[in-house]
């Protein structure tokens, strides 16, 4: 099972481990345009900083962001499971996790990111603030830039078993499963079961919680059907959309009162 995460927008800091060595990440496939994202920030960052925070889309509050993604190549890296924060990762909490789960969660789990493409989150990566829906100066819009290499490195990495798409739609727009790969795809929402409309805290804790509730149980279904099945063995209310047609990927809507 491959599942598909955004990342957060805010992250921890990167603390003083070794920096970063971009030819340990994961997916070396995205190397060459990881590296372009990587010099083409730094470059932006180390420059004019009203450019730069206009470029990233920064507010007054987040100027500090800049002079980070300046030393992304001297500050510390950490795990990127230790880097990224927010609901959804509070509640799937990795560090808390058993052994045999953090085994699971290192295979299984890739975060999507505007600068690294996609690491699993055993990668060790520094803070950063860089999104999807960026347009660099030089380099454009990053959601097309990781296209082409997306469409090349992803469908290898997702191997021949389920793909649990859990990711927002900017970083979707990415990499979108085609052929048989979107045949054993499930793109997952939640739901406020009362108004059945998407609800930001709703959506994003409940779909840390699911990504937990798997690998703690150690689940492994083999493809969208086994997926609804474990989700209901473990007390979601799921309602499943199988694809009008061939090459496209299930839909599931999981229902949830409220969020404890």
């Amino acid at each position: 099972m491959l599942v598909l995460l955004p990342p957060s927008e805010g992250k921890a800091a990167s603390g003083r481990g070794a920096p970063l060595k971009p030819e340990s990440l994961s997916l070396p496939g995205l190397a060459e345009a990881r590296q372009a994202v990587l010099d083409e920030l730094v470059e932006l960052c180390a420059g004019d900083e009203e450019k730069a925070r206009e470029v990233l889309g920064l507010s007054e509050g987040l100027r500090g962001e800049v002079a980070k993604n300046a030393v992304l190549r001297t500050a510390g890296a950490r795990p990127a499971g230790e880097i990224y924060t927010g609901v959804l990762y509070d509640a799937l909490d990795l560090a808390s996790l058993d052994t045999a789960a953090k085994r699971r969660a290192a295979r299984s789990l890739l975060v999507f990111s505007g600068l690294w493409g996609a690491v699993r989150v055993t990668d060790r990566i520094p803070s950063y603030r860089c999104s999807m829906g960026v347009k660099l100066p030089g380099l454009g819009a990053l959601g097309a830039h990781w296209r082409t290499p997306m469409a090349s490195v992803l469908p290898e990495a997702a191997g021949n078993g389920l793909v649990l798409d859990l990711r927002s739609s900017a970083y979707a727009a990415a990499w979108k499963p085609k052929g048989e790969v979107a045949g054993r795809t499930a793109s997952v929402r939640v739901l406020h079961a009362p108004t059945r409309k998407v609800v930001s805290h709703f959506n994003k804790a409940t779909k840390g919680r699911i990504v937990r509730s798997l690998l703690l149980a150690g689940a492994a279904p083999k493809g969208p059907a086994e997926l609804v099945e474990a989700l209901r063995d473990l007390g979601y209310v799921v309602e499943a959309e199988p694809p009008g047609r061939a090459g496209t990927a299930w839909a599931l809507d999981v229902l949830v009162d409220e969020v404890h």
